[in-house]
């Protein structure tokens, strides 16, 4: 068996002087709380002093009741001092303890408080608590809802995507079919197209072959005509010179003036058919429409000056004929007259129309 090591010295007396030096603390802590509660005290009863005086007398009598009596109120003096030490002290025990019971009162008010605050606590943790699984529950039903909804939207999404896909099908269906017709209608129409351009280039050809030689048979009947009319006039001019020569003087003015006319009338044709040949007709150009040329020309036929005198509303039609007797240039046929008879020509006026030009 073990042998139980005795405590030393130091370790004997260590755990009493902790204790001692606690119960001081806390003794005098109490006394401090008390000073602090003590309730005012009633006033302390006067305290009764006696003062003996010794008399002058000298007898023993006197002396020893003085005595006596010093010593009765010593006594009661000490005795009054007792008691009111001891009131004192109940009063100080009182203060005690109605500053201990204040405390305890105050330390179970706190812990009353204290116990309604965790319970208060506790109650709003509970009520918190509670709160925060209604709030998920809450959100827990939205996120359902919400993905239920996601869920809908998605299936709808699809639903119509398909819908979409199978309309564009049948749309690109419907279009290639419409297509298909389409190109085999242009093939149909290109081809008929084709035939008609190939018919009217062919018309096209025919006509400006028939114009190609009516405009040759114009030309020469226009030439012909033109060969003629200035060989008659070139006869009638020559008659006229014959027969001013052959007859009286008489004869030879009348014949003259005659001649004269013929020979006016025959110039005003000369110069109709000399324009017709240079003319180019305009597209305007219409039956019945009229223009009056002013036209100025000397002794020798040379055209000087071409000018509209009125005009026949058309300004193509007016330009292409003032063009056209410009480009005359000069008619040799007036050379040789006689200043009587050119004199109407120096300046004058002739009317043209699409059908005096295009002889």
């Amino acid at each position: 068996m073990q042998q139980q090591r005795e405590p030393t010295a130091s370790e004997s007396y260590f755990w009493p002087s902790v204790w001692a030096l606690v119960l001081h603390v806390l003794v005098f802590g109490m006394l401090f709380v008390s000073f602090a509660f003590t309730p005012e005290l009633p006033p302390a009863k006067p305290i009764v002093q006696a003062t003996l005086y010794q008399l002058k007398s000298k007898s023993q009598a006197t002396t020893q009741t003085n005595q006596k009596i010093a010593g009765e109120a010593k006594k009661s003096a000490a005795r009054q001092t007792e008691v009111e030490q001891m009131e004192q002290k109940k009063i100080e025990q009182e203060a005690i303890k109605a500053a201990e019971q204040k405390k305890e009162d105050a330390a179970q008010k706190a812990e009353e408080s204290k116990k309604a605050d965790e319970t208060k606590k506790a109650d709003e943790a509970k009520k918190a608590d509670e709160a925060k699984k209604a709030d998920e529950a809450k959100k827990t039903a939205e996120a359902k809802k919400v993905e239920e909804k996601q869920l809908a939207d998605i299936a709808k999404k699809k639903s119509e995507e398909e819908a979409k896909k199978a309309a564009e099908e049948e749309a690109k269906k419907a279009a290639a079919e419409e297509a298909k017709k389409k190109i085999v209608e242009d093939a149909k129409k290109k081809a008929a197209e084709d035939a008609k351009k190939k018919s009217e280039a062919e018309d096209a050809k025919k006509k400006v072959a028939e114009d190609a030689k009516k405009k040759a048979a114009a030309d020469a009947a226009k030439k012909k005509s033109q060969e003629a009319a200035r060989k008659s006039a070139e006869d009638k001019k020559a008659q006229a010179l014959a027969d001013l020569l052959s007859d009286t003087p008489e004869r030879q003015q009348a014949l003259a003036d005659e001649q004269g006319d013929e020979v006016a009338g025959s110039f005003d044709d000369l110069i109709r058919a000399r324009a017709a040949e240079g003319w180019a007709r305009p597209p305007s150009a219409r039956k019945g429409m009229t223009v009056v040329l002013q036209i100025g020309m000397l002794p020798d036929g040379t055209v000087t000056s071409v000018s509209v005198g009125k005009s026949s509303g058309d300004g193509p039609f007016d330009a292409s004929a003032v063009a056209a007797v410009k480009n005359i240039g000069r008619l040799t046929e007036m050379q040789g007259m006689k200043p009587s008879d050119f004199a109407p020509y120096r300046s004058f006026k002739m009317t043209f129309t699409p059908e005096d030009l295009a002889l």
